[in-house]
């Protein structure tokens, strides 16, 4: 077993310095602030990533693998009152091999999942943060679960698409969950050579299929790599407009230029009948790199205006600058949105994955960044509407920030109207939080602290 407290690992960069795991789960209440915490958000900020224990061979473990750990904050009156992570689910468990959900957090139904790309369904969480069980939607889910499903307020529904390897071989699921956590509609969508199917998009029209060419290779498993994924030259790449209410074979394909897209930022259909979506986008993916994502080809910000009539996909450059989780104002979920905030990245840094904050203005082109200063960088801005705000962009960016120079994390509260304000509120963490991946702000009101 390679020691993963080694943090300057010069076999895998993914188990070095701030991606190296922290070992303890800690508790620490009233965390210092400096500025002031808006007293509207009542709520917990939480989230997930990758923080394996061990790992057998560290030049073939892979970024996205071993076991998930939250972490949290909880806000309330102006006071970050606890800070909690936790390992999610117990050891028992995690000797089982049912350590899946390291991909992203988030409150559901009156409840809190933690959840994994391409894999066992959702775990259910406490308040606290302590796991429950797997949970299967209530014994409705028959099959594999993402990280990125897609809310549609008006309905209260979730919708995911859901691969699996090795389970799933010829196609993915398209999963609809109603607003009670029960899976209404499971459709099964013929695909080739089992794609990586990170993410989805949803219009008030549409579910968005991304068939990309990154998909599952025997070599890379007989050479020993536990994630068996690779680029994949010789397949199309395809986007699918897959009616909300329609079957497999209704879906609208559209061929695309090679390429990956992890995360989509947001969708909507057009008034001509063209549908929209804003994306970061990769020329290829793991085409050598058997250990991450960054390595290779930088992601860019893209627009893509696809056409059900006439069956293609206009690309449309918005920015060069490496950039990658994106997020919007949630209540424009499935509209037309005209902002959007994503986190630079920086893959040659050995020091530090994340750069500024940007926030992209898609009507005026504009760029407006928010630079942490020397050796600080912000990790996904995760946007919560103010709550007499009228405008998009009126709303707070909780976006935790590693300080490479202090080896430590603090979560920063961003004005989203204005990020030239700086840091409103600035909570110091009691230990650091390893670059991960994905998580949400879950209001009290949505979920009982009970």
């Amino acid at each position: 077993m390679t020691d993963l407290q080694n943090r300057p690992n010069i076999e895998n960069k993914y188990l070095a310095g701030n991606y190296a795991p922290v070992e303890s789960e800690v508790t620490a209440h009233d965390l210092p602030v400096v500025g002031e915490i808006p007293e509207e958000l009542e709520g917990r900020w939480l989230r997930n990533g990758p923080n394996p224990e061990s790992v057998d061979d560290a030049i073939k473990h892979h970024w996205f693998l071993g076991q998930g750990m939250v972490h949290g904050v909880r806000l309330r009156g102006g006071k970050a009152e606890w800070y909690k992570n936790r390992w999610v689910l117990d050891s028992a468990e995690r000797a089982a091999g049912l350590f899946g959900a390291n991909t992203n957090v988030g409150g559901f139904a009156g409840t809190t999942w933690a959840m994994v790309e391409g894999g066992n369904p959702p775990v259910e969480l406490s308040y606290d943060l302590e796991s429950r069980s797997i949970n299967p939607f209530h014994g409705t889910l028959d099959g594999p679960f993402t990280a990125h499903p897609k809310y549609d307020a008006a309905t209260g529904e979730l919708h995911s698409m859901n691969y699996h390897w090795p389970d799933l071989i010829d196609h993915v699921n398209y999963t609809v969950v109603d607003s009670d956590g029960r899976v209404t509609k499971n459709l099964a969508i013929p695909v080739t050579d089992m794609p990586m199917m990170h993410d989805m998009s949803l219009t008030e029209k549409y579910a968005i299929v991304y068939d990309l060419p990154v998909t599952v290779n025997m070599d890379v498993l007989v050479e020993g790599y536990p994630f068996p994924f690779k680029w994949n030259a010789d397949r199309a790449a395809r986007v699918g407009l897959l009616p909300r209410n329609g079957t497999a074979t209704d879906i609208v394909w559209c061929d695309v230029d090679p390429c990956y897209v992890f995360h989509p930022l947001n969708a909507y259909d057009a008034a001509d009948g063209t549908v929209v979506v804003d994306l970061c986008r990769y020329d290829n993916l793991m085409v050598n790199d058997r250990q991450g994502p960054f390595a290779e080809t930088p992601p860019t910000l893209d627009r893509w205006v696809i056409d059900p009539k006439t069956r293609r996909v206009t690309e449309t450059r918005i920015s060069d600058r490496p950039q990658e989780f994106p997020r919007h104002n949630p209540r424009f979920g499935l509209k037309q949105h005209r902002f959007g905030y994503t986190s630079e990245v920086l893959p040659a840094d050995e020091a530090n994955l994340h750069g500024a904050t940007l926030k992209t203005d898609f009507e005026t082109g504009t760029v407006e960044a928010y630079e942490y200063g020397p050796g600080r960088g912000g990790a996904e801005p995760v946007f919560v509407p103010k709550a007499d705000g009228t405008a998009e962009d009126a709303g707070w960016l909780l976006t935790v920030a590693y300080d490479a120079t202090t080896d430590t994390s603090d979560l920063c509260v961003l004005d989203a109207e204005d990020l030239g304000r700086g840091e409103v509120a600035r909570i110091t963490l009691p230990q650091r939080v390893p670059f991960g991946f994905h998580g949400n702000w879950v209001p009290d009101t949505s979920v009982s602290p009970g």
